[in-house]
Order: C-alpha cells, then sequence, then structure tokens
C-alpha cells in the first residue's frame, strides 16, 4: 500500500500534463523541451550520483545486453505479425517501429521512488542498449519504410552525443579511480536530479492524445511491445540469473510503453503518424498500470 501511495503524485503529475494542456497553459510542442532537459541535464546528474552508490559487477552488462536482445526478438515477431495483418507500408513502418522502440524515460519517474532511488542508474544501463538500436538499426527500419527520399544512414553522431551516455562514462572513470564526490557536489546534483519525476510526467502527460486509428493492429503493436517484451524480460532474467534490483530492472523495463521516438519518425520519414499516435497512446495507459504492479511485485 505504502508503495503505491509513492506512486500517486507521479498519477497527479501526469494529468497535470493533461489538463495544462486542456487549458492551453501548455502544449504538445512543449513537451520535448521538459524531456530535453531531463535527457540533458537531469538524467547525466542522476547517473552519476546514481553509479558513485553503486558496487559494480559483471551482472550490469548484462542489462543493456537484454535490451538489444529484447528489440532484436520483438522485431522479428512484429515483422510477422505486421505481414499477416496486410498493413500499408507507412503504416507498417510505424507498427514496426513503435513495436521495438521502448520508451526509456517513462521508468525514470518510477524509480526514482523505488529503493530510494537504487534503480535508476540500473534503468540507464538499460537505455543504452535501447538508444543504441534507436538510432541505428531502429531509425534504419524508418528510413525503409518511410516515403523521404534520402540514402540510408545511421545516426552515430546523435547516439555519441547522448548526455546521460558521457554522464555514464565520467561515473565509471570516478568509480574505476575510487574518487569520492565532495558534499557540495552531491547536494548540487541532487538539486539537478530532483525535477526527473514531474518533468517527465507531465511531459506524458501533454503527449497523451486519446484517439483510434486502426485500432486492431494497434492493439497488437502494443501486446508485442507490452506483453511480448515482459514476457522476453522474465525470460532474460532467469536465463542470466538475474536477482534483486537487477531482476526488478530488466523485467520492468521490458515491458516499457512504445516510446516517442516512434512519433518523431513518422514525422521525419512521414510513416503513419496517427497510427503512430494511436499505438503510443494504448501503450501508455497500459504502463501506466503495468509499470508499478512490476515493481511492485518484483
Amino acid at each position: 500500500m505504502d508503495f503505491f501511495l509513492k506512486i500517486l503524485p507521479l498519477f497527479l503529475a501526469f494529468f497535470v500534463g493533461i489538463g495544462a494542456k486542456a487549458l492551453r497553459l501548455l502544449s504538445k510542442e512543449d513537451a520535448p523541451v521538459l524531456l530535453r532537459f531531463v535527457l540533458s541535464v537531469s538524467l547525466p546528474a542522476i547517473v552519476i550520483l546514481s553509479i558513485s552508490r553503486l558496487q559494480l559487477s559483471f551482472d550490469l552488462f548484462l542489462i543493456p545486453l537484454s535490451a538489444v536482445i529484447i528489440v532484436f526478438i520483438t522485431y522479428f515477431i512484429a515483422s510477422f505479425m505486421g505481414k499477416q495483418l496486410k498493413l500499408p507500408k507507412a503504416t507498417y513502418g510505424s507498427f514496426l517501429v513503435g513495436a521495438m522502440v521502448m520508451n526509456s524515460a517513462f521508468a525514470l519517474p518510477f524509480f526514482s521512488i523505488y529503493q530510494d532511488g537504487a534503480g535508476l542508474a540500473l534503468a540507464s544501463f538499460f537505455d543504452i542498449g535501447n538508444s543504441f538500436l534507436i538510432f541505428t538499426f531502429i531509425y534504419l527500419q524508418a528510413i525503409k519504410y518511410g516515403d523521404k527520399a534520402h540514402t540510408d544512414k545511421i545516426e552515430w553522431k546523435k547516439f555519441a552525443k547522448l548526455p546521460p551516455l558521457w554522464a555514464l562514462a565520467v561515473a565509471l572513470v570516478i568509480k574505476g579511480l575510487r574518487l569520492e564526490l565532495a558534499p557540495v557536489t552531491m547536494d548540487f546534483l541532487t538539486l539537478l536530479s530532483n525535477p526527473t519525476a514531474p518533468l517527465v510526467m507531465i511531459a506524458l502527460g501533454l503527449y497523451f492524445e486519446p484517439q483510434v486509428k486502426q485500432l486492431v493492429p494497434a492493439l497488437v503493436a502494443v501486446l508485442i511491445r507490452n506483453g511480448i517484451g515482459l514476457a522476453i524480460g522474465f525470460a532474460l532474467a532467469a536465463i542470466f540469473g538475474l536477482e534483486g534490483l537487477n531482476r526488478t530492472v530488466v523485467i520492468t523495463c521490458s515491458a516499457l510503453p512504445i516510446g516517442f521516438n516512434t512519433l518523431m519518425f513518422a514525422e521525419m520519414e512521414n510513416m503513419d503518424r496517427e497510427f503512430a499516435a494511436t499505438e503510443v497512446s494504448i501503450s501508455l495507459i497500459v504502463a501506466l498500470f503495468l509499470i508499478p504492479y512490476l515493481m511492485w511485485i518484483t
């Protein structure tokens, strides 16, 4: 019961975002600004803080590997299911990308209150594998099934410039050299990390657009991302022998909702934008209840 009371403010922040958009105090276009702040400022601070408190082990590197495996397995399943549904090319592209992209930002507010934030760094490790494929393999699928005329390219530079990746490198150097962060540095990093939960949930509320286009294919995409992804997460945790918080992170993150990069790629490559918005919104509703439940039972 205490856990659900702790996550209640997160739900309220989500509805603050919906309400702010309805009252035109904020718009959907403001959401990327909030998420960029989290990605560029708050999340790097979280990574450095959390890893400074972690005991490094081989199991940590199984976490991003799990993300990579989950993406590739869901790719093959979504490819098969999309062909069975006989979707138009642009819709098939949004379907395929949506089934693979995991919204790692969604996990941050929940892990920030789970076991005093101990899982935040591990969730960041998971996102390394996820982000690597988002800007490489998954983006190539968007190019393939969109109709923008340009040469296939992998966004290596965008991946290499991710602030959390650099923060991870800094944190590992500090840990490797056994350096101690000064109290004032710890306090400063804590200050920067504090806005993460409310900003992410408000941004999710701003992005939320309940609409229906091709409901059955959208539900299939959500089933693959949230449901089959979860089954793969349970299987990997068992195969790798993960325990404790590592197990919780892999299982929980395997069921993350369809990421907003799906909307971005649909816009960039002229895939089916309305279908992308439908599957993202449905997946978000499912994850609002599924993710806290998984954290509670694992």
